[in-house]
């Protein structure tokens, strides 16, 4: 039997000293999967691709925020089943089940790996990597998903195969590829349920993540389990939608831990948040009669939410979105597109993104030696531009531009100053913030009657006009090349 009631009273094998969370307890489990060479590459992605040449402490890697991630999502589980054994008394019961100890023992580490290879299948230089012109051809390459499961049955976790790769489904890919050389079995887990949750999977749970959802369905709605507006509802997957919010939602163990993490290493104030006191507010929701299972927070909780809000839409508009910070984006993605006309290097990360024997050594060192490289060959070069900090010349700053109205911007601005318009350079930056407006993507704002107690839900919008303030918006910046481009 599975060491539940040792691992939920906090028994660990390793302590991982973290410079935003402290220690990050692991299991035996867990640090198999982080000693694999496919994790351990991601201590060679950068979290935030180069925003280092702004902002020089920002040189943190997915390898820890992935670490740091499955930290916050623990945190974020425990601390709504500790409300909940507090709110109803059951602390304070010595009937609690061991089944029950048993399922929430099993979700929890669901949601901890999860969590830890969320982002397992991120390239070099992470969301820029994918956003290269070239770099998308590949991607898009007809046979690339059939190479990259050779051999296997991908139906498992897609239904149908992607027009278009991303990296979630490079990641789900290395967690198959991890989880199978791993010691689940000794864990008492299985693989399907942990890549059930990650990003652009379509899977069919194992038994025992059934039974296990049936346990902990009952064991939070109580009395309300067995309605008969119940009847026929797939519960397991009620269950699996609520972890899957925790992993990758509109408040989740992701955005908590970029935000603070980027803050902290960019040495910049408006990314934090108090992470304590928005976890002591989080509570399960669930509503029998849509049926509904999901996160939702208390009254009180909701200045904490707003914080976590405003302070991911200030790191958008002054950190992410950065003049500087984007011009180094476009120079970068140049860069990559420039260094792939090698034959050579183009038929190697082709090798690599087809192929899980080599996608360990598909990071951003690979790219730095091959910038150096040709930079050193041609001085005029994109790559010359990044290795030697060279940036674009900043021109202006619009906001929420159509297409239209950025190109239009752009043909004044070369008319005015008397450019070509090819030499006028358009970085853009999208942040989306309509899911607060669709119900915050199914978290919902728990309120008790004053006089019976009764618990109510209801939309986020419905009760704080703060989030209506916020909406999709794109910052653009325009530039012209740096001396050394010529066009």
């Amino acid at each position: 039997m599975r060491r539940a009631v040792n691992d939920l009273l906090g028994a660990y094998d390793k302590l991982i000293m973290d410079p935003v969370h402290g220690g990050i307890p692991l299991y035996r489990h867990e640090i198999q999967v982080i000693d694999h060479p496919l994790f351990q590459r991601l201590r060679n992605i950068c979290q935030n691709d180069i925003l280092s040449l702004v902002f020089p402490g920002a040189t943190h890697s997915r390898f820890l925020h992935s670490i740091g991630v499955m930290h916050v999502g623990t945190r974020m589980f425990r601390s709504m089943i500790d409300a909940y054994l507090r709110e109803r008394k059951l602390s304070e019961c010595a009937d609690l089940s061991l089944s029950q100890l048993d399922a929430i023992d099993y979700l929890a580490k669901i949601i901890r790996l999860g969590c830890l290879l969320h982002d397992s299948g991120h390239s070099s230089f992470s969301h820029q990597f994918t956003r290269a012109r070239r770099i998308r051809e590949l991607m898009s390459r007809p046979e690339r998903f059939a190479d990259l499961w050779q051999g296997m049955d991908a139906s498992i976790y897609h239904s149908r195969e992607p027009e278009e790769l991303e990296h979630e489904h490079y990641s789900v890919r290395v967690a198959h590829e991890v989880l199978s050389a791993v010691d689940l079995a000794g864990a008492g887990l299985f693989a399907r349920d942990v890549i059930s949750i990650m990003e652009t999977t379509e899977v069919s749970p194992s038994d025992a993540f059934r039974k296990h959802a049936h346990t902990f369905w009952e064991f939070i709605a109580g009395p309300e389990a067995r309605s008969d507006a119940m009847s026929g509802t797939d519960i397991p997957r009620m269950v699996r939608d609520l972890l899957k919010s925790i992993v990758s939602g509109e408040i989740d163990a992701d955005r908590a831990d970029y935000m603070l993490r980027d803050g902290f290493h960019s040495s910049v104030t408006i990314g934090g948040f108090n992470l304590d006191h928005l976890l002591s507010n989080l509570r399960f929701g669930w509503n029998v009669s849509e049926p509904w299972l999901g996160l939702a927070i208390t009254q009180k909780g909701l200045g904490a939410l707003e914080d976590f809000v405003y302070s991911r839409h200030q790191m958008y508009r002054k950190v992410y979105a950065h003049k500087t910070a984007l011009g180094f984006d476009w120079l970068l993605r140049e860069a990559i597109n420039e260094v792939l006309e090698d034959p050579e290097n183009f038929d190697w990360v082709d090798t690599c993104l087809s192929n899980m024997d080599f996608f360990a050594e598909l990071t951003d060192n690979f790219f730095w030696e091959a910038f150096r490289k040709e930079a050193r060959k041609n001085p005029a070069s994109y790559s010359f531009c990044i290795v030697n900090r060279v940036k674009l010349n900043h021109l202006d700053t619009r906001e929420d531009l159509s297409e239209a109205g950025i190109v239009d911007h752009a043909t004044w601005l070369a008319s005015a100053l008397g450019l070509k318009p090819e030499d006028v350079v358009t970085c853009s930056m999208r942040a989306r913030f309509s899911n607060i407006q669709d119900n915050f993507n199914g978290i919902k704002v728990l309120t008790r009657d004053p006089i019976n107690r009764s618990r109510s839900l209801h939309k986020i919008t419905d009760v704080s006009a703060f989030f209506s303030k916020f909406r999709d918006g794109t910052i653009t910046h325009f530039y012209t090349r740096p001396s050394p481009i010529k066009n």
